[in-house]
């Protein structure tokens, strides 16, 4: 999962989103442009769409970070043979 900013509108899930040294700002699942650093989305977003009411600071958009460096594994649990996720 890479690192992206969230915030829900009326017009869908929007998302700004870190591609390699680039970042992506999308509606949903469209891309709608690319910028070399995370204010730069976050200004086009609000210029392109302004009845979105999005949140002006990024500190107000949901952050996911990476996800961590060591691998989430599965493993049986012998009592009820359901898959479980083990953190490391």
């Amino acid at each position: 999962m890479p690192t992206q900013y969230v915030a829900p509108s009326k017009f869908g899930l929007f998302r700004i989103v870190r591609h390699g040294r680039r970042w992506r700002s999308l509606l949903g699942d469209c891309e709608l442009a690319r910028h070399d650093d995370v204010a730069a989305a976050l200004a086009y977003l609000h210029a392109s769409c302004p009845r979105a009411r999005l949140p002006a600071a990024l500190e107000h958009w949901r952050y996911l970070g990476e996800p961590p460096a060591r691998l989430v594994q599965i493993s049986v649990n012998d009592n009820d043979n359901d898959d479980w996720l083990l953190a490391g």
